[in-house]
């Protein structure tokens, strides 16, 4: 055996040895967003106040693990991007979540097949995740495009003087924001109720104008900052 092949085996010992020393972790989380503002900020905005709270009680509570990465790419790379975070990563997470919206992707419904086939969780929204954000004041079941959804916010916005009272697809603290007066349990409840009305066999994702599913996810990462 030559030297290059002894190298090549001894380098694919290593890759393989390195790969059976991840372990799974428990309580773990990797949401992996489409957009690369509203989304990762309002998730990061939850994780940073479930870290503040298991931080204090860890000899109780085993810290969840959450990495967000905010990709900005159409919903089948989103799947593959996921993948090779999975691949990449130095633990087995519990949880792997990709979180996008319908928008104007032809591939929508196939990207949430493909993600489920993997053993995904999909975290979506019809039309925009603005329509889980406004979910956080008013229920509502009207069919309205993305940029409606954004204008209701900044009425919103402006009528409880949030933020600088006008929707902004950047801040820091959009969790928060929106969260007062416990918004986020309102936009769990509405959602529920409006996906109450999905039937799988009757819509796609795509065909159900408005909803979302991003209520399942906030409610599982929620579950820490309840206990």
């Amino acid at each position: 055996m030559g030297s290059d092949d002894l190298f090549k085996k001894k380098r694919k010992t290593r890759k393989v040895r390195k790969q059976g020393n991840r372990r799974p972790r428990a309580n773990s989380f990797l949401i992996v967003t489409e957009g690369e503002k509203t989304e990762p900020l309002y998730f990061k905005g939850l994780q940073k106040l479930i870290e503040e709270k298991i931080g204090g009680n860890i000899d109780v509570y085993e810290a969840p693990t959450i990495e967000i990465e905010g990709e900005g790419c159409s919903t089948s790379v989103l799947v593959e991007k996921a993948m090779e975070l999975v691949s990449a990563a130095k633990i087995i997470y519990q949880n792997i979540w990709v979180v996008f919206d319908k928008d104007d992707f032809e591939d929508f419904d196939i990207a949430i097949e493909e993600a489920e086939k993997k053993g995904f969780k999909v975290a979506w929204s019809n039309q925009s995740f603005e329509y889980w954000l406004f979910l956080h004041f008013n229920y509502s079941d009207s069919a309205l495009h993305r940029d409606d959804w954004e204008g209701k916010l900044t009425e919103i916005f402006r009528q409880y003087n949030l933020g600088d009272q006008k929707y902004r697809k950047n801040y820091e603290e959009i969790y928060s924001i929106v969260d007062e007066n416990n918004g986020t349990d309102t936009a769990i409840k509405n959602a529920k109720r409006r996906m109450g009305e999905f039937n799988p066999n009757k819509y796609r994702p795509s065909e159900f104008n408005p909803g979302t599913t991003v209520y399942l996810l906030v409610e599982e990462l929620k579950k820490y900052l309840d206990e």
